[in-house]
């Protein structure tokens, strides 16, 4: 037995010692090395890069954009010292969803990032949803800023620009968020009745997403006040109380973002707090003499080269464009609802917003929002 590991331990002796280095079989993950394959060594199987540094930069942690325009997240690398003759780089930018389309097994999907764009040289690919919407900027030495055109709703996230060179990897991320409104939204049935999967439904329904964390804060602090509870799109279920009341968590509570935490995403049912960016239409009211019934309403869109306009829409036409009329009409869900951006007497409550007369018979008259 002896006799037989005798060459097995002198082939391992071989490789271990700097002479046997050659013989270890080449190990390639796709990268470029060639750049710095001579760089300078210790003889210890370290390397350095002569002091020379690469350094990732934005001058945006975050950028604000609207839906179906154009936007550009910087990023730009330099090295440093400054480099008399370039270096052959590679940029992968990735990202991670604000809002998964597809319901997440688990809270990690969250942070799961997904490749958008590739780029070495003159070469470059896109992925998925991104395919011939996105490519780099590349105004100057180092620039490459991502543009992607045509923003959709589910655009938003957390994305990473790094830059490889040869063994060095260095990034840096930018938050893309649209400009938007969140709106509370149950179902037909009534109160509680959304799982988190039916609220992800719900929304997507409505030409919106289900809000995350920021969205719902940044409309408490524009005053959003709703007593209800609802999913986000983490799996928390929360609810913003602008004036504290005894039925809303109590009397001695700050206002705030009132929390029941992570729930079970199958099992319990609240209401969904959803968010809607700007739109490229426009949405207006219907008028007719009589009024209409839902499936007149429907008709009458269709019929002036329009479709029945959804609640994400009427939000976003309220909160985004203005939209100001105070006539209850029928909405893609088979709600009846009026924005309002200049309370005034008999159109509600005093400050503005979407007035909701719920979701009364089908067989009731009333105008109808078409969006074209």
């Amino acid at each position: 037995m002896l006799s037989l590991l005798r060459p097995l331990l002198a082939v391992c002796v071989y490789l271990l010692l700097p002479g046997g280095q050659s013989w270890i079989p080449w190990y390639s993950n796709g990268f470029h090395y060639q750049d710095i394959s001579n760089s300078n060594g210790n003889g210890n199987g370290e390397i350095y890069f002569n002091g020379i540094r690469l350094h990732v930069e934005s001058p945006q942690p975050s950028v604000s954009a609207t839906r179906g325009s154009s936007v550009t997240l910087p990023c730009h690398y330099h090295y440093e010292p400054e480099l008399t003759t370039p270096r052959r780089t590679r940029v992968k930018w990735s990202w991670v969803p604000a809002n998964p389309i597809l319901p997440p097994a688990s809270p990690e999907a969250f942070t799961r990032e997904t490749e958008v764009m590739v780029a070495m040289g003159n070469r470059h690919r896109s992925y998925g949803s991104f395919r011939g919407r996105v490519r780099l900027r590349r105004s100057a030495p180092g620039d490459m800023s991502l543009v992607i055109n045509e923003l959709q709703l589910n655009d938003t996230g957390r994305y990473r620009c790094e830059v490889i060179d040869g063994l060095e990897d260095e990034s840096v991320t930018v938050e893309l968020e649209l400009q938007g409104v969140v709106f509370p939204y149950y179902s037909q049935k009534g109160r509680y009745h959304f799982n988190f999967f039916a609220a992800q439904q719900a929304c997507q329904d409505q030409d919106a997403t289900l809000a995350t964390f920021e969205q719902l804060f940044t409309a408490w602090e524009e005053g959003l006040d709703w007593c209800n509870a609802g999913w986000l799109v983490d799996g928390t279920v929360q609810y913003p109380i602008t004036v504290p009341r005894h039925s809303c968590g109590g009397m001695n509570l700050a206002p705030g973002l009132r929390s029941y935490g992570q729930r079970h995403r199958l099992f319990h049912h609240y209401d969904a707090f959803c968010f809607s960016a700007a739109i490229k239409g426009t949405v207006y009211y219907l008028k007719h003499p009589t009024g209409l019934n839902f499936t007149e309403a429907v008709q009458a869109c269709a019929h002036d080269g329009s479709q029945i306009a959804k609640v994400g829409q009427l939000y976003a036409a309220w909160g985004l464009m203005g939209l100001d009329r105070c006539d209850g009409g029928w909405l893609a869900d088979r709600s009846v609802r009026y924005p309002i951006t200049r309370a005034r007497a008999n159109c509600g409550p005093p400050e503005p917003g979407v007035r909701s007369f719920g979701f009364p018979p089908p067989y009731l008259k009333f105008g109808v929002y078409c969006y074209r």
